[in-house]
């Protein structure tokens, strides 16, 4: 029990601390995109009509407190993504924050931050609000933690977006593995990016894996990029410094570049 409770003050990451301010840039405005049974929270930046649009997609954020137990509200606490995407230059760049983050419209339930975090109706919601962002152009997917587990379903399982490329950053990209490294309940009603393998494995991609993330550690990333690529080294990178939502400035440019 005590290493269960230790578990999941990790899964929490910053989630014992109070929730931090990050300035808004000005050439980015609030959004609630509506996608039926979730209002989606974004702050999305358009500049250029005709230029891919990069999509940041959050991670679980305080899903569950330092004991165990399913959080009332999982908005993150920390600022990882927003950091990333409101300093990213490029001309259309969007925020999007996960199903009952930041707003609690729609079915919210626990099983939807818990369970459920991957569940059909979790992927379609994020599905619209990137399609409603995106607006037929060039998509790049960010995603962090769990976000990388979104990003790859989306791109994966709805073949009408025009998926350019997707990034994670400390992304967990098989919970069934996941789940069974740290030896804690299966997410039992969510989608596995594993069962789509074959269509997820064709899209370009690029994976960070902080060295000190006991989270998502790097061999756990390497066996889940194995049944894509032989070589799982030809597209994940290990960030020395990197605990699972620390020390990932220096991949920052690298992700600010990519076009």
């Amino acid at each position: 029990m005590r290493c269960f409770k230790l578990f999941f003050a990790i899964l929490l990451l910053t989630g014992c601390v109070t929730y931090q301010h990050i300035d808004v840039p000005h050439s980015f405005r609030s959004q609630r995109l509506d996608t039926g049974k979730f209002v989606i929270s974004a702050w999305v930046k358009e500049q250029n009509p005709s230029a891919p649009v990069k999509i940041y997609i959050e991670g679980d954020g305080g899903s569950f407190d330092a004991y165990g137990q399913p959080t009332r509200d999982p908005t993150p606490r920390g600022i990882l993504v927003r950091d990333l995407a409101f300093r990213d230059y490029n001309p259309n760049v969007a925020y999007l924050a996960r199903p009952c983050q930041f707003n609690k419209e729609g079915i919210c339930q626990q099983k939807y931050w818990t369970t459920a975090r991957f569940a059909p109706e979790v992927i379609d919601a994020m599905y619209l609000a990137v399609k409603e962002v995106a607006k037929g152009r060039e998509i790049i997917l960010i995603g962090f933690s769990g976000g990388g587990q979104v990003a790859g379903l989306i791109a994966a399982t709805k073949p009408d977006l025009h998926i350019k490329k997707v990034i994670t950053i400390g992304g967990n990209l098989d919970h069934r593995t996941w789940t069974a490294y740290h030896n804690v309940p299966e997410l039992s009603e969510s989608l596995s990016l594993t069962d789509y393998l074959d269509t997820f494995c064709a899209i370009p991609q690029r994976h960070y894996v902080g060295q000190q993330d006991t989270v998502i550690p790097p061999t756990l990333m390497i066996k889940s990029l194995k049944q894509c690529y032989v070589h799982a080294t030809d597209v994940f990178s290990v960030v020395g410094d990197a605990s699972h939502d620390k020390g990932w400035e220096s991949i920052y440019p690298a992700i600010w570049a990519t076009r």
